[in-house]
């Protein structure tokens, strides 16, 4: 009886312990509801425009015999060909790369579909750097006077975008700054502290074309290098009062 009685008490114990801390108050100033800072977001972008001062290209050669030994002869002797007139166009040792080599049985088949045998095709591509694009469509037309048969991924960049990237990033962050002044203005609310700043930069092909200098249109391969467009998108979220 007594054990009973003893079990029953500690159980009370317990049930007044747990609803106590159930019941605790918060003690003033602890944990109260902060006020809600309220925000202004806008995107800004920048646009600067560049000529491409080089080329990126991927010229190869590629040579198919019935012995392996003399596709392969072939396509070396055409390569070594590439490379000197690549040279004497200007280009450097360092911007000449090989990018890909490769050499692969072809079966070859008649009408009927029996194989009549089979040809080793050799394929051998560089991957060269124009410094001088005025040169450009006589480089190529060389390369394929040398035995290139296979020209392709012709790209082009500007070696040090750094100052356009810097330009079109204060561009872009003036625009969201009179973007949120106006906004600000119209909803009858002031600008604070900005909250957050991110930003984005691409670059590439502009829609519009320099009809000036930025062509290599000569001998019978003409080329537009064109214009480069560096864009960036910056997001400011600004606190209003």
């Amino acid at each position: 009886m007594n054990f009973k009685r003893l079990s029953l008490f500690i159980v009370l114990l317990v049930m007044v312990a747990l609803t106590a801390c159930q019941a605790t108050p918060v003690l003033a100033g602890g944990g109260g509801a902060q006020p809600q800072v309220r925000t202004l977001s806008v995107n800004g972008n920048g646009k600067v425009y560049l000529t491409p001062d080089v080329a990126y290209i991927n010229i190869g050669v590629q040579s198919q015999s019935e012995s392996v030994s003399d596709a392969l002869n072939e396509n070396s002797r055409k390569a070594q060909a590439i490379a000197n007139a690549l040279k004497e166009m200007g280009v450097a040792e360092k911007d000449i790369q090989t990018s890909a080599f490769n050499i692969f049985p072809q079966q070859q088949y008649d009408p009927e579909g029996k194989m009549t045998g089979i040809l080793y095709v050799v394929d051998n591509t560089v991957n060269v750097t124009v410094r001088d694009l005025t040169v450009l469509g006589k480089l190529l037309d060389a390369a394929v006077r040398a035995g290139a048969n296979n020209i392709y991924g012709i790209t082009f960049d500007v070696v040090d975008k750094s100052k356009a990237i810097t330009e079109a990033r204060q561009l872009a962050a003036e625009d969201a700054r009179r973007q949120a002044e106006e906004l600000a203005g119209a909803a009858g609310v002031k600008l604070a502290r900005v909250q957050s700043i991110s930003s984005y930069v691409s670059s590439g092909p502009a829609p519009l074309y320099d009809a000036k200098g930025g062509a290599a249109a000569v001998g019978q391969v003409p080329i537009s290098a064109g214009q480069m467009v560096i864009s960036v998108d910056v997001n400011i979220t600004y606190e209003i009062e």
